[in-house]
């Protein structure tokens, strides 16, 4: 599959190379204020393309970057791109209406979770900053799959260098706390400790309610937590480092 012209990202210089995809419609919900990073989990770049791109998929993304680095313009920012599916972020319920969609090339957890080429990075990194100076999108509002779809997605999964772009001025990060020994809370326990730690993660954006109970969604929710601020363990139990990272962060918020 060819493309069919060539962009420049207006703010970076970026060269963007564009590839219509027909899956997109309009914009229904609040304003555009989210970025989200997926993975094609597929373990060909080529094959994802094809698939954003078919209209029997009835998926899509606005960007799409390679391995080699090279990106590709899918669909225009100002439309509706079909990404994210069934998500939440704080009050927003239909996140494909309020976010651009970036979906980089990997295999993912099916591949085996291999690394991101740098070169692939650095393009995302320079993609995001294009993307960023153009809309008013807090850092933590940058995110991932994972965070507003927990336990239904797991992209861009648990090797995705998260620190790397916050030095580079893209996304929300602090230093994760060390696991150490210690008490934690995990599924099946209740009570006022398991509703501040659900407090919080609403505070945070998460989708999720302040039951007192440590259920599946609980665990979920953790787990993606995990998996984008708290990389080295991603297990679904809140210990001491998950806990005191997540009060870092609610404490870093702009």
């Amino acid at each position: 599959m060819g493309s069919i012209g060539r962009a420049v990202g207006r703010m970076s210089g970026l060269v963007i190379e564009e590839m219509p995809s027909p899956n997109h419609g309009e914009r229904t919900d609040g304003p555009t204020d989210v970025l989200l990073l997926h993975y094609t989990g597929m373990p060909d770049d080529e094959q994802a393309l094809s698939w954003l791109c078919d209209p029997k998929s009835q998926v899509s993304s606005h960007y799409f970057v390679h391995q080699d680095g090279r990106v590709l313009s899918l669909v225009p920012e100002e439309r509706r791109a079909w990404h994210a599916g069934a998500s939440r972020w704080g009050t927003a319920a239909d996140v494909n209406s309020r976010a651009i969609g970036i979906e980089i090339a990997n295999g993912g957890h099916p591949g085996g979770l291999p690394d991101f080429p740098g070169v692939q990075i650095d393009a995302v990194v320079a993609l995001c900053r294009d993307v960023l100076a153009r809309h008013a999108i807090p850092p933590n509002r940058v995110l991932a799959h994972s965070d507003v779809s927990p336990g239904r997605k797991l992209d861009p999964g648990e090797r995705f260098p998260w620190a790397r772009l916050a030095r580079d001025g893209v996304g929300h990060f602090v230093e994760p706390v060390a696991i150490v020994d210690g008490r934690f809370f995990q599924r099946g326990d209740t009570g006022p400790p398991i509703e501040a730690l659900q407090a919080m993660l609403a505070l945070y954006g998460y989708g999720i309610e302040v039951s007192g109970e440590f259920d599946q969604r609980t665990e979920d929710v953790v787990a993606a937590f995990q998996r984008h601020f708290r990389q080295k363990q991603v297990d679904g139990v809140a210990d001491r480092s998950t806990i005191e990272t997540l009060k870092a962060l609610l404490e870093a918020l702009p």
